[in-house]
């Protein structure tokens, strides 16, 4: 059977991102630059002959996954809550200053990708993995031959690159997760095949 073309994408920025606070779970709309990234991210995207794009269903992901729609003439999304980000509990909505007075040795274990620590209320990265892998690989399943759009969060961009490469989970990070950016990933049926990543060339457009 022939592989499902993955177009992966990241929301575009919102203020936290810009702040350097943790968002997880919290609905944290996309800011000015934002909306703009989305725009051109989804001009970007017009010549790829998408079939569905489908968004996690925080409102960052969703507004960023319907610009794209508009643009690739889709009728709109489909929203999947196994494609949202990681829930970091206690952590979310503080800086990484803010956790190391507050919690040092929760820092410690989160920033040392132990597999499976969670913050307070928050998943681990194996519990993570286990969701938003496995959803992906459903999603490319039933789109056989197609070109299918997810839009997500840089958690799960970082799960589908190690589910890709084959790095472990508590590995260092060593790629980027640029908001708006463009990743691309094969589905052959079996696992998922690492084509492009980072891509952000369109952002740079005046």
């Amino acid at each position: 059977m022939e592989a499902t073309r993955l177009v992966v994408l990241r929301h575009g920025e919102t203020a936290w991102n810009a702040l350097q606070r943790i968002q997880g779970h919290t609905d944290e709309p996309l800011n000015e630059r934002g909306r703009r990234q989305a725009l051109q991210l989804a001009q970007a995207l017009t010549g790829e002959n998408l079939t569905h794009v489908y968004t996690s269903d925080l409102s960052r992901a969703r507004a960023t996954a319907e610009a794209v729609a508009r643009a690739c003439g889709l009728a709109g999304v489909t929203a999947e809550p196994g494609l949202r980000e990681r829930a970091f509990g206690s952590f979310e909505g503080l800086t990484y200053a803010e956790l190391e007075a507050r919690w040092p040795e929760d820092l410690r274990r989160w920033r040392s990708r132990e597999p499976g620590f969670a913050p307070g209320g928050g998943e681990s990265p194996e519990a993570f993995f286990a969701r938003c892998v496995p959803c992906a690989a459903a999603i490319a399943e039933r789109h056989r031959g197609e070109s299918v759009a997810l839009v997500a969060h840089g958690g799960v961009l970082d799960c589908l690159y190690r589910a890709a490469t084959g790095v472990p989970l508590q590995a260092p990070r060593t790629w980027q997760l640029g908001n708006a950016s463009i990743n691309r990933l094969l589905w052959n049926g079996e696992g998922f095949v690492l084509v492009g990543w980072n891509d952000d060339a369109h952002l740079l457009q005046p």
